[in-house]
């Protein structure tokens, strides 16, 4: 019986990829407003999910996303990706403008979606999540833990690149278990948040961090440059690393010009 699967088209890959960053944001995001301090004026915080909650609630997202939608787009769900993705070879650099834009869009609307809901939240929850960051990353005061601009540029160029090779390591047509990639990438993504959530709230992916900001008021968006520039500097440079170092000049499978997650 012969193959009649339709190939998806551009625009089916660009929903999958704000659907993705929809998920990862709204999920990400959302858990760390609604659920890492539940309840706020509880002593002990019995309730709360902190910050292995918040970490766990990335990575599963990134799971569910990349299974659901990754044979469609590929998974990215993050610029930073995409883009590391084209340097090492295995995405076309002319659709990832295409790809970001889509992310950026989903991202937004996560976070659009976060503030609808605490539109009818009790008393001052909106406000409060506002004036507080809504969750954003930061640096210096904005900072969970205190840790200065130059903690926050080495912990996103060096996480942002080991996520990167991770995910293109994982996910070689060769070398890759394909059932179990998401499996790896969310796992990988939840212990980036676990080392890294004390220093900048970690970012790895400018679309989660831009979709935080817009409702993070002057201080996030004042910062948000270093959560763009340093998480893309760290794909690129795993891209061209593991191109360097695992794909040897003329090895590259043709297959690969778009990588899948799954």
């Amino acid at each position: 019986m012969s193959d009649t699967t339709i190939p998806p088209t551009t625009v089916n890959r660009l929903v999958a990829e704000a659907l993705g960053t929809f998920l990862l944001v709204f999920g990400g995001v959302g858990s760390a407003l609604f659920a890492a301090n539940f309840p706020a004026d509880s002593e002990n915080n019995p309730l709360g999910i902190g910050f292995v909650g918040v970490s766990l609630a990335f990575g599963l997202t990134v799971v569910a996303g990349a299974y659901a939608w990754g044979p469609v787009s590929g998974g990215h769900f993050n610029p930073a990706i995409t883009l590391g993705l084209a340097a090492a070879g295995r995405f076309e650099w002319k659709n990832t403008v295409g790809y970001i834009i889509a992310q950026v869009i989903g991202g937004a609307l996560g976070t659009t979606m976060i503030v609808l809901i605490g539109i009818f939240g009790t008393g001052d929850w909106l406000a409060n999540a506002q004036d507080s960051g809504f969750a954003s990353n930061g640096y210096d005061e904005l900072s969970p833990g205190g840790f200065g601009l130059g903690a926050a540029i080495i912990a996103e160029i060096l996480l942002t690149a080991v996520f990167v090779l991770i995910i293109l390591g994982v996910t070689h047509s060769t070398r890759g278990t394909a059932a179990l990639a998401p499996l790896a990438i969310g796992l990988t993504l939840t212990l980036i948040h676990l080392i890294s959530i004390p220093i900048d709230n970690t970012s790895v992916n400018p679309a989660r961090s831009i979709a935080a900001a817009i409702y993070g008021g002057v201080g996030p968006l004042s910062q948000l440059w270093v959560f763009i520039v340093f998480p893309i500097v760290g794909g690129l440079l795993a891209g061209v690393l593991h191109r360097a170092l695992f794909e040897p000049k003329g090895t590259l499978p043709p297959v690969q010009a778009e990588a899948r997650v799954p």
